[in-house]
């Protein structure tokens, strides 16, 4: 670059690029991603395969953020127990805290008696029918519930 005396100003400096993208791992996107309230390219194509009678539960706050968890079966245990089908390795959340239930194509929470309770949307709750992109509180664990994107078609269409 020259400058008005005709001398060049560019000395000492380093060369600018026009690519100034910042790079971070996964497990960043993944925590902005939930502080936006929104889902990462990668959430969107797992949410958009998963075959109809499923669903799919993604940890947005507390430990694990990013963390996800098919639903896919009539009965979905979720505690601290090791035996637990999502294991949640907290001390907020009980051995035994909850299960997901699913009728057809849709899934309830159903709390089993937990010391911090069970919350849908905030809410304390004993049992409660989920809807699409629903907030489930387990200890310190929120979890967004995404429905199988055929399952809502085929509702919208009826």
């Amino acid at each position: 670059m020259v400058d008005s005396a005709g001398q060049d100003d560019t000395a000492g400096r380093v060369p600018s690029s026009d690519d100034t993208t910042v790079h971070y791992g996964d497990e960043f996107a993944a925590q902005l991603a939930a502080l936006d309230g929104g889902v990462s390219g990668e959430e969107v194509d797992a949410i958009a395969a998963l075959p109809s009678g499923s669903a799919l539960l993604i940890v947005r706050r507390g430990p694990n953020v990013g963390a996800r968890f098919l639903l896919d079966g009539d009965v979905t245990t979720v505690g601290r127990h090791p035996d637990a089908d999502i294991f949640l390795d907290d001390v907020t959340v009980s051995r035994r805290h909850a299960e997901f239930l699913r009728h057809g194509t849709t899934f309830q929470v159903k709390d089993l008696g937990s010391l911090n309770g069970t919350y849908f949307d905030g809410v304390r709750i004993d049992t409660a029918l989920l809807s699409d992109g629903a907030e489930v509180q387990v200890g310190k664990f929120r979890l967004t519930f995404y429905a199988s994107r055929l399952d809502l078609a085929h509702l919208a269409g009826s």
